[in-house]
């Protein structure tokens, strides 16, 4: 006898029984052949019909209308069949994209991992969280031989494994220049044409990058339209935002980049940030950026790590712990 025909022998005589008794055996019984039916991978369909064959046995007189009732539940089970393997396919599928995006995620950790530097008369903190499991924010420190400093700071306009992969990219491109080009306009002008050639017109990377010199105390940046930082002067306790223009990455194959400096003094912070930060909500409510820079100004007095590290935490709690954009904050304050 086969596995559905031992099934319905035992379900017939559990149904009898529980019938004339309505007692806990026959519902443990129900319990086990239940189980049964999974392991059998018996579809609910053909269940209904193991009810409806074990009561045409029992009652042969079963009235017109019961039995029309339960053709009627015969029909929906199969229809719910079809439906619910179509859902437990698509939800197989679901896990397996959902494994594979947790395994890119560890990757894109490892590929952009970035080490903060030690620089003399500098403290740094840097915060990056990812909204969902892969970030679209990217930093980079390159510390020179010279001592030097170079600060990447870049956001793809588009998320997930895509993004990721132009990170990626980004990453090792600038890991190939020579030290000779560290100038800001330089980085953002090869830059552009490694993402103009190589990456879907569709998506767009907005970058900052800065190089500061201690020897000079100078800070030397260029953007390709990214969201603006801010400096604060400590001598006059004012931030003003840092004003710069370039076309994003990726637009124009000939994009030319402007470099400014400025020179930093002691006290002075430099604040660099993705528009996750400025962009955060507070329920349909956009925050202002002065609100930002509030925090900042709330908080100076602490090291530059537990500085960015504190205001990450206020705006996390003000979006009820539920960011709806990648965060990434940089401080620089000179020391000396």
């Amino acid at each position: 006898m086969d596995a559905l025909k031992l099934d319905a022998a035992n379900y017939k005589d559990l149904l009898k029984h529980y019938i004339e008794t309505q007692d806990e055996q026959s519902l443990y019984g129900a319990e086990q052949i239940s189980k049964a039916f999974i392991k059998n991978n018996i579809p609910p369909e053909e269940i209904v019909n193991l009810h409806l064959q074990a009561l045409a046995k029992l009652y042969p007189d079963l009235p017109a209308h019961i039995q029309h009732s339960l053709d009627f539940l015969l029909e929906t089970m199969i229809s719910y069949g079809l439906a619910h393997k179509e859902y437990q396919t698509l939800r197989e599928q679901q896990l397996e994209l959902k494994s594979e995006i947790s395994v890119a995620a560890g990757m894109q950790d490892t590929l952009l991992a970035t080490t903060k530097p030690v620089i003399d008369g500098l403290d740094i903190g840097v915060i990056s969280v990812a909204a969902h499991q892969m970030n679209g924010d990217y930093h980079h420190f390159i510390k020179g031989s010279d001592g030097s400093l170079g600060i990447a700071l870049a956001d793809v306009i588009g998320k997930g494994i895509p993004a990721a992969l132009c990170m990626s990219m980004i990453k090792y491109s600038m890991d190939s220049f020579p030290e000779e080009t560290m100038s800001p306009k330089a980085i953002l002008k090869n830059l552009n044409r490694v993402v103009e050639r190589n990456v879907d017109p569709s998506m767009f990377i907005t970058m900052f990058y800065a190089h500061y010199l201690p020897s000079e105390h100078k800070l030397r940046y260029s953007s390709a339209g990214h969201e603006p930082g801010f400096y604060y002067d400590a001598s006059k306790d004012t931030f003003e935002e840092i004003e710069t223009k370039g076309l994003v990455l990726g637009v124009s194959p000939d994009a030319d980049y402007r470099q400014y400096e400025r020179v930093i003094n002691k006290g002075d912070m430099v604040i660099l940030l993705t528009d996750g930060v400025t962009e955060c909500r507070q329920g349909d409510r956009f925050i202002e950026s002065e609100e930002v820079l509030e925090v900042i100004r709330e908080n100076a007095d602490l090291p530059a790590q537990k500085l960015v590290d504190k205001v990450y935490k206020h705006f996390e709690r003000l979006q009820n712990f539920q960011l709806r954009d990648d965060f990434t904050l940089i401080v620089l304050r000179k020391l000396v």
